[in-house]
């Protein structure tokens, strides 16, 4: 998979500026809850696109800490300006094996339907933060209009290319995968919230890690 993004970084980076999506970005960020001075880390940050977005959140006292395991995607995020600054880090890394600990808030967006062991990868991120932060999920799914299902069925196989998900429907792998992240998530959580975007096209939860008097 790491081969078809370094192919298509500079396509993948303009898709994901598409002005639609900004919205809901923002929505995933506003979930975490952050603060100023805050240490966020992005599983999966492709080119960025969510980096200015965190960076405003947590100010220049914070940290954005973006992880991607292909280093073209890195590439193309460190020329935007606004997705760069002392204030933001870059780190080629395996997002199922982050090697941060102790941060304010996780973000995943379009990511989670992408791993074999969706679970065990929540598990990761929540172990990465501490006890009152946020963890926050973004995925494209499956809504009532059809038309968009069809869209999402394409979606799937453009995401996870020459990935096998499944011998019969790509989309209802992802499904499934996407959903045992969702459980995980609500397992390890509390505070938990979840809302829907574009028709239901779209869907975020949120949780905090229980433990800590932050909210």
């Amino acid at each position: 998979m790491s081969e078809f993004y370094k192919r298509w970084a500079t396509v993948y980076d303009r898709l994901a500026r598409l002005p639609g999506l900004r919205s809901w970005r923002a929505s995933a960020v506003d979930a975490l809850g952050l603060s100023p001075g805050d240490t966020v880390a992005e599983m999966g940050c492709g080119t960025g696109a969510n980096v200015p977005e965190l960076r405003e959140r947590v100010g220049p006292t914070g940290q954005v800490v973006g992880l991607d395991i292909t280093r073209e995607m890195l590439r193309a995020a460190r020329r935007h300006p606004d997705r760069t600054g002392p204030s933001v880090d870059y780190l080629r890394a395996d997002a199922t094996r982050p090697p941060v600990r102790n941060v304010d808030a996780v973000l995943g967006t379009f990511v989670a339907g992408l791993f074999p062991d969706p679970a065990a990868v929540v598990d990761a991120w929540c172990d990465c933060v501490v006890p009152g932060g946020r963890v926050a999920l973004l995925n494209f799914q499956r809504s009532d209009a059809v038309p968009l299902n069809l869209a999402f069925e394409g979606f799937v196989r453009l995401s996870a290319p020459g990935a096998r998900l499944s011998t019969d429907s790509h989309a209802d792998a992802f499904e499934r995968r996407v959903a045992a992240a969702r459980r995980r998530l609500t397992e390890r959580t509390v505070d938990r919230r979840y809302e829907t975007f574009g028709g239901g096209f779209l869907g975020l939860v949120s949780g905090t890690v229980p433990g800590g008097d932050r909210q």
